[in-house]
C-alpha cells in the first residue's frame, strides 16, 4: 500500500499500547511482510469501489478493431507537491485550445466553470484523483467533452456514487487529450476510494467503448497504416509488446509466414530492432529479443520526446544551435551547469515534473528536468545548476547517537538533556528533519507523546529519504542574475558580471552564450571604470576592495527610499549583535538577492530573507542580526516558534 489512499482507518484510543491498524501495517511493508498464507505480499488493490467491475474489464477483450484510449491515472495527496490550485492554473494556461487560446474549466453541465467554488470544496480533502483520457483518433473530434462527460457518467454507475469533478481540453500537442480532476470524497462526504483494477483497466476499457461507438471501429487500412508507423519507430511499441510475449524465456522467437501481414510487420519491426541492437537474427526465422527491451525502448522515446522539445523550444525563443551542441543534463554525472534560461514547462503534466532549457556558457543547450521544483524561474534568468546532494546529514547522526543511549527514542527533552549546548530552536530543527522523513518513506514511528521511535538503520533510513527527494527534486537551482544579460553591463549594483569579474576562479566561457558573456564582461569592465570603481592596467582592471559592498549599498538604499515614499515609514538599519523585532511584510528583491521587509512603529528593516519567512507573513518575527543567515522566531519571544 502505497498510502492511505487505500483504505479508512480507525485509530485506538489515543495513548492505548495497542498498535493501531496504521502502524501494524506500516511495520508489516517495511519488513516485506505478507499476508498469513497468501504466499504474496498484501498490497490493498482491490479494495475500494469499482474493485468487481475493474476485474472483469480488465480480463475483457476490446477486439482487434477497437479504438485506442490512453488513460493515466494518479492519486495525489493534497498538501505535497504542487497545490491543487497551482495544477488547476497551469491546466488553464495559454495556448492549450484549438485557437491557442487560454484553456477553460467545463464540468457535468456547463461549458465554462469556475475553479475557485470547486477548490473551496476541496479544502478539507485528504486527496484528489487525476486523469488524462487521451483518444489515439482525439484529432477527429471538435470537441472533447461529450466524450469525457459521458465517461465520467460511466464511472459514477460503476463506481456507485456521485463524482464532484472539473475538466480542460488540451489540443496544444499532437495527440489531443483531456485532464479531468475528481474529489477525494463520495456523495456521502467520506473519502472516496477506488479500486486500483479500476483505475488501470476500467477507466481505459470505457473510454475505448465510448471512442469506438462515436468513430465506428478501426478499419483494416487504419490498422495497417498504425502497425506500418510502428515499424521504424524508435520507442516501445504494440508491435513490441507481441513479439514480447511470443518470445520464450530466452527471448527467442521464431517469426513464420502463417499470417503474411503480421509476418512482414514482424520482420520489418526486428530489422528495425536489430539496426537499434536490441535484437540478433539466427538461422530459420529465429531472432533473439534483447534483455532489457522493454526500458531500452521506453528510454529511447523519452530521449526522443526530449529532443523534440528541446528543438521546439530554442526555435521559438529565436535561438540557433547545432544539433551537436544539444545536451541532455544528467545529476549523476555530478558537473553544474550555468546559463541563462531559454523555457521552462512541464515534462510530465500527469505528475507535475518540470524542465527548464538552459543555454550554457559551455557553448551547449540544456535539457533539465527539475522534477516537482516549483519555483518561479523568470525566462532570461542567468542560473547555476548543479546536483542534489544525496548525503547524510549532521542532524541524522545526532538523532542516531541520542537514540542509542536511550533505548532507540529521541525527544527535544532527551536531546536538550544528553547536550546541555542543545538549544530548543535547534532540537526542533531534528524534530522537522524526522517528520519529514516519516511523511515521505514512512520511517520513523511517531508516538502519542510526542517522541520518537530509532531505529538501528536511521541513518540507512536518512539516505533513503534523501534518494526519494532527489528523485522528486533532482537539481539545485541557484539564481544568479534575475537581471538578462544584456541588462547587467550598464547596472548601478552589484550583478553576477562583477562576482565574475571579481572572482580568482572566473567561470570557463565557450561559443555561444559563452561569447555574449565575454562580451558583457569586457562592457562591464568599462563600466565601472567609467564610475571610478575600477582602474584600467592594459586590458585588465584593478577593482575597489569595497567593489561589491558599495554597489550592493547603492541598490539597497534606492529600495529603501522606494519603500519610503510608497509607506511613509522611516528605514533603519541593523548592525552585526542587534536584536531585529517587527511585523514581516513581504519580500523584496535587491538586485539578485532578496530582502525581508520587517515592520515596527513607524520604521521597517530590510534583512535577508529566509524561505521560513513566508510562513509568518503579517506576524511578528524576532531574530538576532549576524554575519551568517538569521534565527527567527515567529510570534511573541516568550511564546514563538523558533526557525532556524
Amino acid at each position: 500500500m502505497a498510502g492511505s489512499d487505500d483504505f479508512d482507518l480507525w485509530l485506538g484510543r489515543i495513548g492505548s499500547d495497542t498498535p493501531t491498524v496504521g502502524k501494524t501495517l506500516a511495520r508489516a511493508r517495511r519488513a516485506g511482510g505478507h499476508g498469513a498464507g497468501s504466499g504474496r505480499r498484501f498490497t490493498g488493490a482491490r479494495l475500494g469501489r469499482g474493485n468487481g467491475v475493474g476485474r472483469v474489464l480488465g480480463r475483457g477483450s476490446s477486439g482487434a478493431g477497437a479504438r485506442r484510449v490512453v488513460v493515466k491515472s494518479r492519486i495525489v495527496k493534497l498538501g505535497k507537491g504542487m497545490t491543487a490550485a497551482t495544477h488547476l492554473r497551469y491546466l488553464q494556461r495559454d495556448g492549450t485550445t484549438r485557437d491557442s487560446e487560454r484553456g477553460s474549466l467545463y464540468g457535468r453541465d456547463d461549458d465554462r466553470v469556475d475553479g475557485n467554488p470547486f477548490l473551496e470544496r476541496s479544502a478539507g480533502d485528504r486527496h484528489q484523483f487525476r486523469f488524462i483520457v487521451a483518444p489515439e483518433d482525439g484529432a477527429q473530434y471538435d470537441d472533447l467533452k461529450p466524450v469525457v462527460r459521458r465517461l465520467m457518467d460511466q464511472a459514477e454507475k460503476d463506481l456507485g456514487t456521485k463524482l464532484d469533478w472539473v475538466a480542460v481540453d488540451h489540443f496544444n500537442t499532437g495527440h489531443p487529450h483531456s485532464h479531468v480532476i475528481v474529489r477525494g470524497k463520495d456523495e456521502t462526504g467520506k473519502d472516496l476510494v477506488i479500486a486500483r483494477d479500476y483505475m488501470t483497466q476500467g477507466l481505459r476499457t470505457r473510454a475505448t467503448e465510448i471512442v469506438s461507438l462515436d468513430l465506428g471501429p478501426r478499419t483494416s487500412q487504419e490498422i495497417a497504416a498504425s502497425v506500418a508507423r510502428e515499424v521504424e519507430q524508435e520507442r516501445f511499441t504494440s508491435i513490441d509488446r507481441a513479439l514480447m510475449r511470443e518470445a520464450n524465456e530466452e527471448g527467442v522467437i521464431i517469426v513464420t509466414k502463417a499470417d503474411p501481414g503480421q509476418h512482414a510487420s514482424l520482420i520489418g519491426r526486428l530489422r528495425t530492432l536489430s539496426r537499434l541492437g536490441l535484437a540478433e537474427e539466427g538461422r530459420n526465422g529465429r531472432w533473439t529479443l534483447d534483455r532489457e527491451l522493454e526500458p531500452r525502448l521506453r528510454r529511447m522515446g523519452e530521449r526522443g520526446d526530449i529532443i523534440r522539445t528541446l528543438n521546439r523550444e530554442l526555435r521559438e525563443a529565436g535561438i540557433h544551435r547545432p544539433p551537436q551542441n544539444h545536451a541532455l543534463f544528467d545529476p549523476a554525472q555530478g558537473k553544474a551547469i550555468i546559463g541563462r534560461v531559454v523555457a521552462a514547462g512541464l515534462s510530465d503534466e500527469h505528475r507535475d515534473r518540470r524542465y527548464l532549457v538552459i543555454d550554457g556558457i559551455d557553448g551547449h543547450s540544456h535539457y533539465v528536468d527539475i522534477g516537482e521544483d516549483q519555483q518561479a524561474i523568470p525566462t532570461g534568468s542567468i542560473v547555476r545548476l548543479s546536483p542534489a546532494p544525496i548525503d547524510v546529514r549532521d542532524v541524522d547522526r545526532a538523532v542516531a547517537q541520542v537514540a542509542a543511549h536511550h533505548q532507540g527514542r529521541y525527544s527535544i527533552d532527551l536531546h536538550m538533556k544528553q547536550d546541555p549546548l542543545m538549544t530548543q530552536g535547534r532540537a526542533e530543527m531534528h524534530v522537522r528533519r524526522l517528520e519529514a522523513m516519516r511523511r515521505l518513506i514512512g520511517a520513523p514511528d511517531r508516538q502519542p507523546d510526542g517522541s520518537w521511535v530509532i531505529g538501528q538503520d536511521h541513518l540507512a533510513d536518512a539516505e533513503r529519504y534523501e534518494r526519494e527527494k532527489s528523485r522528486r527534486l533532482p537539481v539545485r537551482i541557484e539564481t544568479l542574475s534575475v537581471r538578462p544579460l544584456e541588462q547587467l553591463p550598464h547596472h548601478d549594483g552589484a550583478t553576477w558580471l562583477d562576482r565574475e569579474i571579481a572572482s580568482d576562479q572566473p567561470q570557463q566561457l565557450a561559443g555561444e552564450f559563452g561569447a555574449d558573456v565575454r562580451k558583457g564582461l569586457a562592457q562591464r569592465q568599462a563600466w565601472l571604470v567609467e564610475q571610478r570603481l575600477a582602474d584600467q592596467e592594459g586590458q585588465a582592471a584593478r577593482l575597489r576592495r569595497d567593489l561589491l559592498v558599495v554597489l550592493q549599498q547603492r541598490e539597497l538604499s534606492r529600495t529603501s527610499q522606494q519603500i519610503e515614499q510608497e509607506t511613509g515609514l522611516q528605514h533603519v538599519t541593523h548592525r552585526r549583535g542587534e536584536m531585529i523585532e517587527g511585523v514581516y511584510r513581504r519580500a523584496v528583491m535587491v538586485g539578485d538577492q532578496r530582502y525581508a521587509v520587517i515592520e515596527k512603529a513607524h520604521e521597517f528593516s530590510l534583512v535577508p530573507w529566509r524561505p521560513v519567512l513566508e510562513r509568518a507573513i503579517g506576524k511578528p518575527v524576532s531574530g538576532l542580526m549576524r554575519d551568517g543567515p538569521i534565527n527567527w522566531t515567529i510570534g511573541s519571544r516568550n511564546r514563538g516558534l523558533g526557525i532556524s
